[in-house]
């Protein structure tokens, strides 16, 4: 009885373990905002050039999720395809890799932005 218990333990960590169980949940205010922000607002807010050439607003998730006037940015669930992720990696153009002109992100702030689009790109 007590191997039959172990089995089922050892099992039931597996599946958990698969089943993203334990996983931290990325929360837009506390981490990805403070990213954005730092970042990302100076030029992509209201009278900031990123804003007047694509009219990305990435003051407030309702900013964000609306996305450029050439369409979403955030993709719920797609890090791959979703066009944040294609810029902040220097995946779509290098020319075009976001923030602009600056330092690239960290890779602990892009794996931060990249499990946030994967966890659902959730306003939690």
């Amino acid at each position: 009885m007590k191997k039959v218990i172990n089995v089922l333990s050892i099992v039931g960590t597996c599946v958990a373990s698969v089943a993203g169980c334990g996983e931290s949940t990325v929360s837009f205010s506390n981490d990805v905002r403070p990213i954005l922000a730092q970042h990302c607002l100076e030029c992509h807010q209201p009278g900031g050039n990123g804003f007047e050439e694509t009219g990305l607003a990435v003051g407030t998730y309702e900013g964000l999720m609306k996305g450029t006037k050439y369409g979403p940015v955030v993709k719920s669930g797609d890090s791959l395809t979703s066009a944040l992720m294609m810029l902040v990696e220097g995946r779509a153009d290098p020319s075009i890799r976001m923030p602009h002109g600056k330092k690239p992100l960290t890779e602990e702030n892009v794996a931060i932005l990249k499990k946030w689009i994967e966890q659902g790109a959730k306003n939690n």
